[in-house]
C-alpha cells in the first residue's frame, strides 16, 4: 500500500465517536446534533425536479469539462455575485464542475503540486482536514497558520519566513473560514497575491461559505473579485473553489466547481480526466438552475442569521463568544479542556459539538483548537435554541 497513507490523521468525526463510545446521554431528551457542517435547511424544491427530469442522462458518461450549459451558468453566477464585470470568466477555460469541493481540494493539489519538489503547502491552523490529507498524499509538508483571536483569526503570513515561501507550492485560503467565520478583505487577499507571485506559488481559495454572511451589506469578496481589482485579468496563479453544499443546502448532491487561472485550469482538466471524477450529467442538469436562483440562497441565510440572533442572547454570560462574520458556525472557548467540555456536553444535554482540537494540529506557537469548541448552527432555530439552552444550563454547572 501507499506508504504516505500512514501519515493521515484520523478524521474528526472518527475521534469524536471514540471521545463519545463510553457515555451514555439522557434518554428522555432528544439528541440535538451540532458537531458536523451538514446544512439542514430544506433544499429548493426545484433541484429536486431537474434531477428527477434527467433520468435520460443515466445512460451517458460524462466527461471531466462537465456540460457547457452548466459552465456558463457558473461563469454568469460568478460574474453577478463578485461583480466581477461581464464576459470576466471564460466558461471554455477558467471552469470545471467538480463532485463537491471536497473531491476537487483534494484532486487540486495531486494535481498541482510536484511529488518530487520537497514542497509545502501552507494552510490555516484550525482547517479542513482535507487540506493535510491532500498535502500528505501529494508527498508535500504542510505548514500550518495559526488562526487566533489576536490576529482576527486570520492566517499571519508574515509569520513564514522567505525561505518557507520558496518551498511552498500551493497556499490554500479559507475565507469565510472554517471553524472561525473570518472573511479575508481585499487587503489581505491582495497580500498573499503578491506573495504568489514573488514567490511563484498558487492560491487555492476555498470560498464554500461565501454565501452565509451575518450582514447583507457586507458580502464576502473572492480572490477572483480582488485579482479583478488589481488588473489580473487572467487570475494568474489563483483558482476558487465553490459548492451547492452550503449555499443551496443540498450536500447530498456532491456539486461544486473549481475556476481561475486557465493554464491552471488546463493541467487541472488532464488530471481529472485519468482521476474518473466527472460529475454524472444528472447532477449537473439539477446544479444548473442552483447557480441561477437567489431568492432559496437568500431565505436560506436569513435563517441563519435568525439562529445567531436568537442563541447568541442565551450563550451570553456562560461562554465568552461572539457572532462571526460569516458560515454558520460558533468557534467558542470552553472553560474547560475542550474534549472533557464535549464529552460532559454530550453525556448530560445530548447535544453534540466539536472538539477544537480535532480540527487543528499542535505548533511551535501552540494548539490554536485546543480550549475550543465548534457549534455548528445547522438543525432548525427552535433545535437552535434548545440545544443553546442545554449548554447555557449545561456551563453554569462547571
Amino acid at each position: 500500500m501507499n506508504p504516505l497513507l500512514r501519515r493521515l490523521h484520523p478524521y474528526p468525526f472518527e475521534r469524536l465517536a471514540s471521545l463519545m463510545a463510553s457515555v451514555t446521554p439522557p434518554s428522555g431528551r432528544a439528541h440535538i446534533p451540532l458537531s458536523i457542517g451538514e446544512p439542514k435547511h430544506a433544499p429548493p424544491a426545484f433541484v429536486g425536479e431537474a434531477l428527477c427530469a434527467a433520468t435520460d442522462a443515466l445512460g451517458t458518461y460524462p466527461v471531466a469539462l462537465g456540460t457547457e450549459a452548466l459552465r456558463r451558468a457558473i461563469a454568469k453566477w460568478l460574474e453577478r455575485r463578485f461583480a466581477l464585470g461581464e464576459d470576466a470568466v471564460d466558461p471554455r477555460t477558467m471552469i470545471l464542475p467538480v463532485n463537491g469541493t471536497r473531491e476537487g481540494l483534494f484532486s487540486f493539489v495531486q494535481a498541482a503540486v510536484d511529488p518530487s519538489a520537497d514542497s509545502l503547502v501552507m494552510m490555516p491552523n484550525p482547517f479542513y482536514q482535507i487540506y493535510e490529507g491532500a498535502a500528505l498524499l501529494a508527498g508535500a509538508e504542510p505548514r500550518y497558520l495559526n488562526t487566533v483571536e489576536t490576529n482576527g483569526f486570520l492566517p499571519d503570513l508574515d509569520a513564514v519566513s522567505g525561505a518557507e515561501w520558496d518551498r511552498c507550492a500551493l497556499l490554500f485560503l479559507c475565507s469565510p473560514g472554517n471553524p472561525t467565520g473570518a472573511v479575508m478583505d481585499e487587503a489581505f487577499l491582495r497580500k498573499a497575491v503578491a506573495l504568489a507571485d514573488r514567490h511563484d506559488f498558487v492560491i487555492a481559495a476555498d470560498e464554500c461559505y461565501a454565501d452565509i454572511y451575518l450582514d447583507e451589506a457586507r458580502p464576502p469578496p473572492s480572490l477572483l473579485q480582488v485579482c479583478r481589482a488589481m488588473g489580473r485579468d487572467d487570475f494568474r496563479r489563483c483558482v476558487v473553489f465553490h459548492s451547492l453544499s452550503k449555499r443551496s443546502s443540498v450536500p447530498g448532491l456532491r456539486s461544486g466547481f473549481v475556476a481561475g487561472d486557465a493554464d491552471i485550469m488546463a493541467a487541472y482538466r488532464l488530471y481529472r480526466t485519468y482521476h474518473g471524477c466527472a460529475v454524472p450529467l444528472a447532477v449537473q442538469r439539477a446544479s444548473l438552475p442552483a447557480w441561477e436562483d437567489e431568492a432559496h440562497v437568500t431565505a436560506s441565510r436569513l435563517l441563519y442569521q435568525e439562529k445567531f440572533e436568537a442563541v447568541m442572547p442565551i450563550l451570553d454570560g456562560v461562554l465568552e463568544v461572539s457572532a462571526p462574520a460569516a458560515a454558520f458556525y460558533l468557534w467558542a472557548p470552553t472553560p474547560i479542556d475542550d474534549e472533557v467540555f464535549a464529552r460532559d456536553l454530550f453525556a448530560r444535554q445530548h447535544v453534540t459539538v466539536l472538539p477544537g482540537r480535532y480540527l487543528s494540529r499542535p505548533t511551535d506557537a501552540g494548539d490554536p483548537g485546543v480550549g475550543r469548541v465548534r457549534i455548528s448552527l445547522v438543525a432548525n432555530t427552535a433545535q437552535c435554541v434548545e440545544a443553546a439552552g442545554r449548554i447555557r444550563d449545561f456551563c453554569r454547572t462547571l
